[in-house]
């Protein structure tokens, strides 16, 4: 046992032994191995820097950066062995290298380090390149499958909606453009994020800075940091990336949970506008007929699951003092989770997307003359009569067409329309074409197809 408070980091201070039950309280190692690389690399430029001040030897070092590649080869070819006093992956890998190199020499890696400024750098590279080399390229995947299927589809008619009660025609694509447009912001913003969090707290020690003079912009800079966080206080114990990407994280769920509840009522029989391939449909265990839209379900349903991680964490983090304290310890499980989910979640959505049919006959079928109201009140504007007016007009033929039970306000007779508003003439009928309708709404934003073709080349240009 003696032994084993020799490999923690903390050890000499304590006689006692600890509680087996508070170990594995306290170990961290379960997830945040996930940082092995990270740590790995940390240490690697932290000992550069210390041999830059003359606190190691070149021959040092360099020992110390081969036992270093070692460990990184037994992590990623799964053959690293854990020790049961592993605490946490700073432990682990500090632990295996003096296994490797002696302890003589790895006992040195950590002189003026702490775990404080070694965690919050590891976290920060992480989330950096997971972020950069793996989230932001999926999203931008993701939002081009979108673009692409929106110019192949932007001939299709389909009904807009507001309240989920048919308002006016509109393209298949303008509503594909839509959520692209928040999905372009969401991938602005994250580039924004990744940025921000990309400083450095290494050299901060625990708390109080470093007693030997390292220099933290060296380390900065061959960690791939932007700069140094200015303070070492703030540097061990700031975890607001870690809330920004739990924030982010949860928008973004939150447009995927909306995107697939539209496309989940779309692909109802009584909709019918969409069709799910099989590889994101599942089947009842009781009726043969059913194919259940689980991808978007789950998409839905997973949006939850990040927002009470981030509820969480805040909830940790509301009332810690300063500086460093335990508690930070419940950032990264629900970190991790939450990158996962938005990982998988993202390639699931690109996957529903780039293999679900569109039904353009049962989206055209859905319109209906009631959606060309507006259309038939703009027609009265355009010969001089006020828009509050005119609305009022397109009501009562609205109204008098239900009376008489035509089929549509495009049945009424001239005269019928004529007894409303002796303004109405002959090419009133002119107003009855779905197509027309969407094509005169031209300005930017609009469903004309010049209009969307400009908003999905736009688009475009911000992922470029």
């Amino acid at each position: 046992m003696a032994e084993d408070k020799k490999q923690k980091l903390w050890g000499g201070r304590f006689t006692g032994e600890t509680d087996p039950l508070m170990h594995l309280y306290n170990a961290s190692l379960p997830y945040d191995y996930k940082m092995y690389k990270a740590d790995l690399q940390g240490t690697k430029v932290y000992t550069a820097g210390l041999q830059k001040i003359g606190l190691l030897t070149e021959e040092e070092l360099d020992q110390i950066h081969k036992g270093l590649k070692i460990i990184e080869k037994e992590w990623s070819s799964g053959e690293f062995k854990r020790h049961p006093t592993d605490e946490d992956i700073h432990t682990a890998n500090e632990r295996r290298l003096g296994e490797i190199i002696g302890r003589g020499i790895s006992g040195k890696v950590h002189t003026g380090r702490s775990r404080n400024d070694q965690v919050a750098t590891d976290m920060r590279i992480y989330c950096r390149d997971l972020l950069t080399e793996t989230v932001l390229p999926a999203l931008a995947k993701f939002i081009e499958v979108i673009l692409l299927r929106a110019k192949e589809e932007i001939d299709v008619l389909m009904p807009g909606y507001t309240h989920l009660q048919r308002a006016q025609p509109i393209r298949w694509s303008h509503w594909l453009s839509m959520y692209a447009t928040y999905f372009t912001e969401d991938y602005k913003r994250l580039q924004q994020i990744t940025d921000r969090l990309n400083m450095s707290p290494l050299g901060a020690g625990a708390l109080a800075g470093h007693p030997y003079g390292i220099d933290r912009e060296y380390l900065a800079k061959n960690l791939g940091f932007n700069g140094v966080i200015g303070n070492s206080l703030a540097a061990v114990s700031d975890r607001d990336f870690v809330v920004e990407i739990m924030f982010w994280s949860s928008l973004f769920m939150n447009h995927v949970s909306r995107f697939s509840e539209d496309l989940i009522i779309y692909s109802t029989a009584e909709f019918g506008f969409v069709k799910l391939s099989d590889a994101y449909s599942t089947g009842s265990s009781l009726m043969p007929q059913k194919k259940n839209p689980d991808s978007l379900e789950l998409l839905r349903g997973k949006s939850g699951r990040v927002f009470g991680e981030l509820s969480g964490f805040l909830m940790s983090l509301k009332s810690i003092p300063s500086t460093y304290n335990k508690d930070m310890q419940e950032d990264k499980e629900p970190l991790f989770d939450c990158l996962t989910t938005v990982e998988h979640s993202i390639l699931i959505a690109t996957g529903v997307v780039s293999t679900l049919n569109i039904v353009k006959e049962k989206m055209e079928g859905a319109l209906t003359m009631d959606m060309l109201a507006t259309d038939l009140a703009d027609y009265l504007v355009r010969k001089g009569v006020p828009f509050r007016e005119t609305h009022h007009i397109s009501g009562e033929c609205v109204a008098l067409a239900e009376k008489t039970q035509v089929t549509g306000i495009d049945q009424l007779t001239l005269e019928q329309f004529q007894k409303i508003d002796d303004r109405f003439s002959s090419d009133v009928f002119k107003v009855f074409n779905f197509e027309q309708s969407v094509e005169r709404r031209t300005a930017t934003g609009g469903t004309a197809k010049s209009a969307v073709l400009k908003q999905l080349a736009s688009l475009e240009s911000q992922l470029n």
